[in-house]
């Protein structure tokens, strides 16, 4: 299966890709991707839920539902401007019918919002550049590479205006420090150019225990923002680099508060009765102490470390003491992809509680 160059043009060709702006159908074909799939090949099954918007460009598409051809689709006719199957799950299986097919390949969440934003009049690439000449000279794939993040599916288009708009521009050398652990919290930071080291210092390991190393569109500090504490862990450039910053306030305001969603102790505990699981962000210490029946204990610093043992089909309560640590933590599972809620008001707030 071949990936091909896209060119803006054949992206104009079809709806509503036809309707958007130019400085967003750039930035949209450079996520984009054009593919071969040759005679008898199966483009997606009936039930699948990919979450990809296809298009046929060139040769013909069977379209089957329980093993009946339903229609037959023709690359460059008027019937082929639209999405192919569109409604997810699939209700039809799609199996090449030429010697070869050429089709377009697009994020649904990523088109979604692009489409979102450009029917608001609130987000064009082209107007983010120009309006400060500070990222002038840096790639905008750092742009994109955050807007397919599930984080900024959730937040409201004039919220993402505001958000590029009020980032400032930092260079830093390979080696510099970025943020030190024990500082206050001051900025949430995106990377766009260079690569950055997480690390943390224990009393047995003064200098500190690597936990993530960071590259373009990964962002960082959120954590003693959202819960009001110190910084967790040091962050150093591995390479020179530039990232782009946005003030406490700033970020509060427009991305911390669209994307956190709070619970009360019933509507937890009806989540958790409907499948939904407990995780404990506090220290091992604290959840040997006590803890809920059935929680999980993952600590908030070990949260981006644990990620792949979480499941992402799964939905999680996320717990502390007073919910500061776990808002930071369902920040990140969020940001992530994974469906979280806060316990409001944390153990502290609940009626009764479970010991080991």
């Amino acid at each position: 299966m071949e990936s091909k160059p896209l060119e803006v043009s054949t992206l104009r060709s079809f709806s509503p890709l036809d309707g958007l702006k130019t400085e967003n159908l750039n930035a949209l074909a450079r996520k984009a991707s054009l593919r071969d799939l040759q005679l008898d090949r199966t483009l997606f099954k009936e039930g699948d839920n990919d979450k990809r918007t296809i298009y046929l460009v060139s040769g013909v598409i069977e379209l089957l539902q329980n093993g009946d051809t339903v229609a037959v689709v023709r690359g460059g006719t008027p019937e082929a401007r639209n999405p192919l199957a569109p409604i997810m799950p699939r209700r039809y299986t799609a199996v090449v019918a030429s010697d070869k097919i050429e089709y377009l390949s697009i994020d649904s969440d990523l088109l979604d919002v692009m489409l979102t934003w450009d029917q608001t009049g609130s987000y064009e690439v082209g107007e983010l550049d120009s309006a400060s000449a500070a990222v002038a000279d840096i790639s905008d794939d750092w742009m994109t590479t955050l807007l397919q993040t599930k984080a900024f599916h959730k937040v409201p288009p004039a919220n993402i205006q505001a958000i590029f708009m009020r980032l400032q521009r930092v260079d830093f050398r390979a080696g510099q420090t970025v943020i030190k652990q024990g500082d206050e919290g001051d900025y949430f930071y995106v990377i766009v150019k260079g690569k950055c080291q997480v690390t943390r210092e224990t009393p047995l390991n003064k200098e500190g225990v690597k936990l993530a190393e960071l590259g373009m569109g990964d962002t960082f500090g959120e954590e003693a923002l959202i819960s009001e504490a110190k910084r967790n862990a040091n962050v150093t450039m591995l390479t020179d680099g530039t990232l782009m910053r946005l003030g406490k306030e700033d970020f509060k305001q427009l991305l911390n508060e669209p994307l956190i969603e709070y619970v009360d102790q019933h509507q937890a505990e009806k989540l958790v009765a409907k499948g939904a699981k407990w995780l404990d962000v506090r220290l091992p210490s604290e959840f040997e102490g006590h803890h809920l029946d059935a929680a999980m204990n993952i600590p908030l610093y070990f949260i981006r470390i644990k990620l792949k043992t979480l499941d992402r089909n799964a939905h999680y309560v996320v717990y502390c003491d007073t919910g500061r640590r776990s808002s930071a933590a369902a920040y990140i599972l969020s940001e992530r992809g994974f469906h979280a809620y806060v316990l409001k008001g944390g153990l502290q707030g609940m009626l009764t509680l479970s010991s080991p």
